[in-house]
């Protein structure tokens, strides 16, 4: 098996650059601000990692599921987020200073997998990682894709633990929680606008 670097970096450009404004990234940043970044990132990572072996082993797939269905599973999933947050944003959060994890590395990973999970399907970039492994050496996309993703979460995740650094927990507790509720409501308005 040879890689083609120019598919690679082809790849890395695309989906980087379609995944920064989206709200899989904002949701890491959110997650990384109440939970241990390193969980979050190995959550996120592996969620990134099985869509694009998906999107480029059966991009097909990816139409037969009913897009209003993924849309209120994701609305779901931010919601509980937005709640999980806004309600620890209220209580003494004593036992956060530090930057120490407020759950264990199961509980951590296994909620950012899913949130990454559920929310990535039909999205852009695994439509596009489908299209890509559709005219071009498939390891090639897979690996550029796949860099990319975990690159723009490690960033959103390095942003969030600076901001909790030099703002109170409170405050960006009350702030991701508003980013997830935002978020939620941004999915639950795709299913009826998409």
């Amino acid at each position: 098996m040879s890689l083609d670097p120019l598919t690679v970096i082809t790849a890395f450009g695309l989906i980087f650059l379609a995944e920064l404004p989206d709200k899989t990234m904002f949701a890491s940043l959110a997650m990384g601000t109440r939970m241990r970044p390193l969980y979050v990132w190995l959550g996120t990572s592996a969620a990134f990692a099985v869509h694009v072996a998906i999107a480029v082993g059966a991009g097909s797939l990816i139409g037969l599921l009913p897009d209003w269905s993924v849309k209120t599973v994701s609305a779901v999933l931010f919601a509980f987020g937005a709640f999980m947050l806004l309600r620890g944003a209220g209580e003494d959060a004593e036992e956060d200073a530090g930057g120490k994890a407020v759950t264990g590395f199961w509980p951590v990973f296994t909620t950012a997998f899913m949130a990454v999970f559920i929310s990535e399907w039909g999205d852009l970039t695994q439509i596009t990682t489908a299209n890509l492994a559709a005219t071009n050496d498939v390891a090639s996309v897979a690996i550029g894709s796949a860099a990319a993703l975990m690159s723009v979460s490690a960033l959103a995740l390095l942003a969030g633990r600076l901001i909790a650094k030099r703002v109170p927990l409170k405050t960006v507790q009350r702030a991701g929680g508003l980013c997830m509720l935002g978020l939620a409501v941004w999915s639950a308005v795709e299913i009826f606008t998409g």
